[in-house]
């Protein structure tokens, strides 16, 4: 224990001090004890025993508490946070000149000193940003292609179209996508002695399964696997089985992959088209198909960080980890409900 305190007062804890002041003075004028006794017991120089004294005769016992010094006045101000605020929501640094469209506490120091002249390093920028509450997250990116005409027309116009037809035939809506998972992508991280990276043994060998799904707005999840690449033959045979044994009409909605608008398929779908329509999604928007949020589900949480042994083995860990999400209604459901997913919910 250290006890440097009993002959130096000064590190006495703040809030023990005030205390000892009260107990000291109570000593006098209640015990009647006399200054230099008291003086004498604590250690305390009379000229700090007398001061108390006339504190407390001044303004009573709240004059014996410790008064905590005013701090320095904030470098970064209210003005300046708000404008921190402005900036990080509705720009990006290319407006200011920069390279990079992702922000930093650094870039937001350099921007805070020329606009208004003062010097902190980004730690601090950092911590007035959290109070906003404000935190630093991984960004959507969107497609400079994307004509946000177009988006908006479908969501305002077409897809409301085709959603009262929908209810009209009693159809289902679904939404249709593919992807690819190779044998050597992985995701994800591990512990490990600082500066000395983790090693994982892994295959590799080449070799990736093809997937086609659909997801509703109700939960219902269909997909199927394929070793082959995925063209006009190999989509038609997917449809075929989406429309095998269904009663009422399906309504897919798809990006525009060659294949979904080949002849082949235009014509599979015309000669079916009291079982099936074809609708396409906006250009460049894969964030208004929930379907895309199915492929960060199984690859990003659960295939890329198995250890996949060969092409048998990830064929069958994504046939189960798609079952898995099939029977879990509510991280279907979950797909339909982000910002720009939410137009095709229930």
């Amino acid at each position: 224990m250290n006890i440097e305190w009993l002959s130096d007062a000064r590190k006495i804890p703040d809030n023990v001090m005030s205390y000892i002041r009260i107990f000291a003075v109570r000593a006098i004028i209640d015990g009647h004890q006399s200054p230099e006794t008291v003086s004498d017991v604590l250690g305390i120089s009379r000229s700090s025993i007398y001061e108390w004294l006339k504190n407390f005769r001044e303004d009573g016992y709240d004059a014996l508490e410790t008064k905590t010094a005013p701090g320095m006045e904030p470098i970064i101000t209210s003005q300046m946070d708000e404008w921190l605020r402005d900036v990080v929501l509705s720009k990006n640094p290319t407006d200011y000149g920069y390279d990079t469209p992702l922000w930093t506490c650094d870039i937001l120091a350099v921007l805070l000193k020329r606009f208004f002249g003062v010097s902190v390093i980004g730690a601090t920028v950092n911590a007035h940003l959290r109070k906003m509450g404000l935190t630093a997250q991984k960004p959507r990116y969107r497609a400079r292609e994307q004509d946000q005409d177009e988006v908006e027309y479908f969501l305002n116009d077409k897809y409301p179209r085709v959603k009262r037809f929908s209810e009209k035939k009693h159809a289902e809506i679904a939404f249709e996508d593919e992807t690819g998972i190779h044998l050597d992508h992985h995701s994800g991280r591990t512990w490990g002695a600082r500066g000395k990276t983790p090693e994982v043994i892994a295959t590799a060998q080449r070799g990736r399964i093809n997937i086609l799904s659909i997801v509703t707005a109700e939960g219902k999840m269909q997909f199927s696997l394929k070793g082959e690449n995925i063209n006009s033959t190999v989509y038609i045979d997917f449809l075929k089985r989406l429309i095998s044994g269904r009663k009422r009409m399906l309504i897919l909605f798809v990006d525009r992959a060659s294949f979904h608008h080949s002849e082949r398929v235009k014509k599979f779908v015309r000669a079916h088209r009291n079982k099936i329509r074809i609708y396409f999604l906006p250009r460049y928007s894969p964030e208004r198909n929930p379907t895309e949020q199915l492929w960060g589900e199984i690859k990003n949480n659960h295939i890329e960080r198995q250890s996949i042994k060969n092409k048998a083995d990830l064929k069958k860990q994504t046939f189960s980890t798609l079952r898995s999400v099939q029977h879990t209604i509510s991280r279907i459901l979950s797909f339909f409900q982000l910002p720009d997913t939410r137009y095709a919910g229930c």
